[in-house]
């Protein structure tokens, strides 16, 4: 369980003002020659945020405040067993994120809809109150209609399956606080950012216990709120912050999932990209390559140093191929090793995610020539990683322009 007994203060909650009102600015007066220029895309987008998004923030707000009041036991709610899903962008974690909270008996998630509509226990009690009465006296009307909203807008994303009611990358929930890697997708001004790519070690302690404190009674929130014994997050950006990790949650169960670079680095720069163009317009081609080639190196090099240092039961390091190629043989093996209740059901689980996975297409492609990458340049810029793990320096067996993977 969480070693942290102390309970934090509503006050204790940092929004980063700094940043918000520095990003506000750039945007506005200094996106001259930047990915986030000023054109009519990036106009309407920011039109639209500077509307909704402070008044969704100041709505989210008052309901952190009112848990304090109304349900204030979320403050010693344990945090047991929870699994964390590292590792580097497009490195099969989503799959294995989406496999796992399946098994609804044994774990929750953060879903897009928990991370940006309900993030508070009070909203949550709110929402499963009408969804009682929807059940009860409407026959699931407004539940039926929400999926149909939700298959007619972030359905129609290719970047990966994005849904309000499917598990998401809860890295997200620092948006609340204006303070994670994921505000980089919205205002790419890198120069302004805090070093999130380089968290453990870029960061001030007190910075770092800052948004440390916000994401855990975030988990803490939702485990209070949905009753739920053990949490699944898949982030990969949590690589860069392991060591704080397990400083926050020492009980932490960690699988760190290896993907050959040759596959791992282009699709990175082609996620990014295409993630970042939905928000901004710049000219055509591929951006921040240099940003993205270093941070998949410490990525890489950062949490595999760590857990090697930190040698334990509750550590797995996996490579992504094992995972696709033998799910439910890995699968069984972790909920053993970590202590999981294994379930009967698992294999029908399984053969469902890996189902849903092969369904999904995406119009999204690559390739790493296009970017300016060679097959040589990535071998020569990832040696330890080749030799660890005895990675294929291989040409694709199939075309360079592939699409996405989860």
């Amino acid at each position: 369980m969480c070693k942290h007994k102390r309970k934090e203060p509503f006050s204790s909650m940092k929004y980063n003002f700094r940043l918000f009102w520095r990003t506000l600015y750039r945007s506005f007066f200094a996106a001259k020659n930047t990915t986030a220029r000023l054109t009519r895309k990036r106009i309407i987008f920011l039109a639209l945020f500077y509307i909704v998004w402070p008044l969704g923030s100041l709505i989210h707000w008052f309901f952190f405040w009112l848990d304090d009041i109304l349900f204030p036991a979320y403050k010693d709610h344990p945090i047991e067993k929870p699994l964390f899903i590292l590792g580097n962008l497009r490195s099969g974690s989503t799959f294995l994120h989406r496999l796992l909270s399946r098994d609804t008996q044994t774990f929750t998630s953060l879903t897009t809809w928990d991370i940006y509509l309900t993030p508070s226990v009070t909203q949550k009690k709110i929402t499963q109150f009408f969804a009682r009465l929807d059940t009860k006296y409407l026959n699931n009307t407004f539940h039926r209609l929400l999926h149909k909203f939700d298959d007619a807008t972030l359905g129609k994303l290719k970047i990966h399956p994005i849904s309000f009611f499917q598990p998401e990358e809860d890295e997200n929930i620092h948006l609340h606080i204006w303070d994670g890697y994921f505000v980089t997708f919205l205002f790419p001004f890198m120069d302004e950012m805090p070093n999130y790519q380089h968290f453990d070690e870029a960061l001030s302690p007190e910075h770092k216990r800052s948004i440390m404190t916000f994401y855990r009674s975030m988990i803490q929130r939702h485990m209070y709120a949905t009753g739920k014994k053990y949490y699944v997050a898949k982030n990969p950006a949590f690589s860069a912050k392991i060591e704080t990790l397990a400083e926050f949650f020492p009980d932490a169960r960690i699988i760190y999932l290896a993907r050959n670079p040759l596959d791992m680095l282009p699709s990175t720069v082609s996620w990014i990209n295409y993630a970042r163009r939905q928000f901004t317009d710049p000219v055509d081609g591929f951006h921040y390559l240099d940003e993205i080639v270093d941070m998949t190196k410490h990525w890489y090099s950062h949490p595999l140093k760590y857990l090697d240092a930190h040698p334990s039961p509750r550590h797995l390091i996996l490579k992504y191929d094992d995972m696709v190629q033998r799910p439910e043989h890995v699968i069984r093996g972790f909920y053993e090793q970590f202590g999981y209740p294994d379930k009967p059901g698992l294999p029908i689980i399984i053969d469902q995610a890996v189902k849903e996975t092969m369904t999904f297409n995406s119009d999204h492609a690559y390739s790493y020539e296009k970017m300016g990458f060679t097959r040589e340049q990535i071998v020569e810029m990832y040696p330890e990683i080749f030799e660890r793990f005895n990675f294929e320096k291989r040409e694709p067996a199939v075309n360079k322009s592939v699409k996405m993977e989860l």
